[in-house]
């Protein structure tokens, strides 16, 4: 514990050099409207906006020195969130060592206008358009690609931090050598415990085992809401996949983290609020007080848990692709009896599988990739089979808000 107070002592009386020498290829508008809008060819509402098939470059190689910390905040319609998320990164103990970067994927309820007036007296904040929506995946690439920290922190939009949040992240992880952190994430009113990460995966390769939230501890999977990951080791793993659009990047991610010799934490004296699916599940604007979720929803979890197996087991893991396959069979059957709508198991079942299939030949290039990062095979990573099962953490859900609702969206 002595250490850790040194570090966070350190962290409070360290200056940040001053940024020199900074040459852009972007457009920038003056610094008093301080939104970036990436260089390119074309025009979307007015805005200009790299084409979809290119990534901006990154700032990192023409800088001698930057902030400690890039915050990205992706955001898509979190007008009724951004102002107090981005207030409470206005008090983080560490504010004067950090960048916020609101990239944003063309919200139609025009929330990057409201960032970028909330963002307009801050010299390290800045609105990225990037022109489209390119959900979570693909959005935090490209909003990486403009980072210049240390450390990156990928932020949803509806959080607030508490104001040692970042300060202690960056104590803990210099403390454990970890690459990838999470802070303890609590509720958005009453601060109870909402997640602490998974400690691994069932036997179906789904997240299961839920970390405990009282000590540090080496975890599976980060809390997908507030990621915390060494530049480097995101640039060097080739960032999230694009491909996932949403939901399980953050699985994918830490397995490979974990795959490649790299550590992942809990570091629980960082404390962050969290309301969590709002734009699926929105009724009771601060407080969950429903069960709601949507066809594309499913859709995209379904598929994306198989992908992060097929893409990252070695061999003997690759064995619970089926054992998965079987259990989306069963839940189609129990769904479709509850939804009465075969469309809800034609997209939320039977296209997350076929699509799967369709994707072959990005699962065979991305097994190319993963195996040169490759430190740990699948004996070692069987360290995080877990015997309780997910869906209980879903039963769990049924019983206190009873059963879910499903939008054909």
């Amino acid at each position: 514990m002595n250490f850790l107070s040194a570090i966070v002592s350190r962290l409070r009386t360290e200056t940040s050099p001053p940024v020199t020498g900074l040459r852009t290829n972007f457009i920038v508008e003056p610094a008093s409207k301080v939104t970036v809008l990436v260089e390119a060819d074309r025009q979307v509402d007015g805005r200009c906006v790299r084409p979809l098939g290119e990534t901006a470059p990154s700032l990192l190689p023409s800088l001698g020195a930057g902030p400690l910390i890039s915050v990205i905040i992706l955001n898509y319609n979190g007008a009724p969130w951004l102002e107090r998320c981005l207030d409470t990164l206005r008090r983080q103990t560490l504010a004067d060592r950090m960048e916020v970067i609101v990239a944003d994927n063309a919200s139609p309820d025009c929330s990057d206008q409201l960032a970028t007036r909330l963002l307009k007296d801050w010299p390290q904040g800045r609105t990225i358009q990037l022109g489209a929506n390119l959900g979570y995946s693909e959005g935090n690439n490209r909003a990486a690609a403009f980072a210049r920290g240390r450390y990156l922190f990928l932020l949803n939009n509806d959080t607030w931090l508490e104001p040692e949040c970042l300060e202690r992240l960056v104590a803990e992880v210099e403390a454990s050598g970890a690459g990838v952190a999470t802070p303890l994430v609590l509720d958005y009113v009453d601060g109870a415990m909402q997640s602490a990460g998974e400690s691994g995966f069932d036997l179906f390769g789904l997240l299961s085992g839920p970390a405990c939230g009282s000590r540090e501890q080496a975890i599976f999977v980060a809390c997908g809401p507030a990621v915390f990951i060494q530049a480097d080791l995101f640039r060097t793993l080739g960032g999230f996949d694009g491909k996932f659009f949403l939901y399980g990047d953050e699985y994918d991610f830490c397995w490979r983290a974990w795959m490649s010799g790299s550590k992942v934490i809990l570091a629980p004296s960082a404390r962050l609020h969290h309301r969590g699916a709002a734009a699926v599940n929105p009724r009771g604007c601060e407080r969950m007080v429903e069960n709601r979720t949507s066809d594309t929803k499913r859709y995209y979890a379904n598929r994306n848990t198989l992908l992060v197996l097929l893409k990252n087991s070695q061999h003997l893991l690759l064995a619970l692709v089926p054992l998965q396959i079987a259990l989306l069979g069963a839940e189609a059957l129990a769904m479709g009896l509850l939804t009465r709508r075969w469309s809800h198991i034609r997209r939320a079942y039977l296209e997350a599988v076929w699509d799967c299939w369709r994707m072959r030949r990005h699962i065979l290039d991305e097994r190319r990739r993963v195996r040169k990062l490759r430190r740990h095979g699948d004996l070692w990573m069987l360290r995080f089979l877990r015997l309780r099962l997910n869906r209980w953490r879903e039963l769990r859900r049924f019983g206190r808000l009873g059963l879910p609702k499903v939008d054909a969206s």
